[in-house]
């Protein structure tokens, strides 16, 4: 799966996606618009900045941990491998472990669930 990277609009619904696809979707407009970087760039295939990179790190940790989408489905829409996706995982989770850092993720993770209840 690629993500649509052209206009701003939420996915509209399709039959032949996947249920993981939607998650994936809002992460990613949550991540852009949280650290104000486009879509464009947290999927591109380069390395980018390191504020680039981390908040590719966190929306693939998100999709992982709060939209339950698969390694494997992440590292296709990003363009990476699963175990890149695996490794950016767990680097975020080791990351947890400050507090501040951890108060940013409970906020994502909530704002993240309010958008699956609507």
């Amino acid at each position: 799966m690629r993500i649509e990277t052209h206009s701003g609009e939420p996915p509209q619904p399709n039959p032949r996606r996947k249920r993981g696809d939607f998650g994936l979707a809002d992460v990613l407009a949550l991540i852009s618009r949280e650290r104000d970087i486009p879509i464009r760039l947290l999927v591109h295939v380069s390395r980018c900045r390191a504020e680039t990179a981390r908040a590719r790190q966190v929306a693939m940790y998100l999709a992982h941990v709060v939209k339950g989408v698969s390694l494997t489905a992440i590292g296709s829409a990003f363009g990476r491998d699963r175990t890149t996706v695996s490794y950016a995982c767990g680097l975020i989770e080791d990351m947890r472990d400050d507090p501040g850092f951890d108060a940013e993720l409970d906020r994502l993770e909530a704002l993240l669930n309010e958008t699956r209840e609507h």
